[in-house]
């Protein structure tokens, strides 16, 4: 009989986006505030995550916020000719504000909103306690990063913008696309491509993950929420099926003989600009992917 279709439609249901706008909002008004040091500062804040993908379950807590520095910028040049990267770096103005002063400033901002107590470093964030009120909010403080295609002139350029910050415990710069993976799910689950189907799959898939793990089939870290959101978009929209049943095992199928075909070396993240799979620290190990699917699949039959 497999999950029933009842069972999937619950797991397809979005979870309270109300609590996380409110933490938003939140944390806007500590960033526009007169005591705010990031008055003059060209910066913009906005969601990423779940909770802006449209992919956030009931289990999703944290509310990931981006703050974006515009002014300073760091950029990926290599795709350019020799004579393009040198207009490019004739065109560029050396901004003396520097995102170690961003970072500095942000958390000063925050720490005087809500209280030193309240607020702490990570490694890759300024993370602010959640209350009654809002939810615990992460704050990506970062610069626009920039990995350009073409640059002729500042008026003829053209490069995907993503961001770019310092993780301190990895000793590394860590880049991201969190705009153009926003852009791409918004396309995907579309009428016209999925009929809106994209999202609800990608929570059901979520929420089943989510299921093995409370129950010791898998361990939390086999297969990162975000990883299986990328897994999910690689998957043809011809896939995502009228009912959540068989959307289920036709995704499932998918994948399986995608990896039995090697075909999985070509999957990307939802920003397209990484390969999916590979060695790099930021991406995802086959082995995991597919036992994550192996185990789908026995809920499935055993359930």
């Amino acid at each position: 009989m497999g999950i029933p279709e009842s069972q999937l439609q619950v797991w397809s249901r979005q979870g309270d986006v109300a609590a996380a706008e409110a933490t938003y909002q939140s944390i806007r008004q500590a960033f526009s505030a007169p005591t705010c040091p990031l008055q003059e500062t060209d910066f913009e804040l906005y969601l990423h995550g779940s909770y802006r993908n449209g992919t956030n379950i009931r289990d999703d807590s944290d509310v990931d916020i981006v703050a974006q520095l515009n002014s300073t910028f760091d950029v990926d040049d290599s795709a350019l000719s020799a004579s393009e990267k040198d207009l490019l770096r004739s065109s560029c103005r050396r901004e003396p504000y520097l995102w170690e002063e961003f970072r500095a400033d942000a958390l000063q901002a925050l720490e005087t909103c809500y209280g030193t107590s309240n607020v702490w470093e990570t490694t890759r964030s300024l993370r602010v306690a959640g209350d009654p009120e809002r939810l615990r909010a992460d704050i990506v403080a970062c610069l626009q990063y920039r990995k350009y295609e073409r640059f002729r002139s500042i008026r003829d350029q053209r490069y995907a913008e993503g961001i770019t910050f310092y993780a301190f415990k990895e000793n590394r710069w860590l880049t991201n696309f969190p705009k153009i993976h926003y852009e791409n799910g918004v396309n995907k689950n579309s009428q016209r491509r999925t009929r809106g189907r994209y999202w609800p799959t990608v929570r059901v898939f979520k929420n089943a993950r989510t299921y093995l793990v409370d129950r010791g089939v898998i361990a939390e870290d086999l297969a990162p929420s975000h990883m299986l959101e990328c897994l999910l978009y690689n998957v043809p929209d011809n896939r995502f099926a009228p009912t959540h049943q068989m959307t289920f095992l036709d995704v499932i199928a998918w994948l399986l003989e995608s990896f039995r075909d090697d075909r999985h070396w070509r999957f990307t993240f939802q920003h397209e600009q990484l390969p999916l799979f590979g060695d790099g620290p930021d991406q995802w190990v086959p082995d995991s992917a597919m036992a994550l699917l192996q185990k789908l699949l026995e809920l499935w039959r055993d359930w």
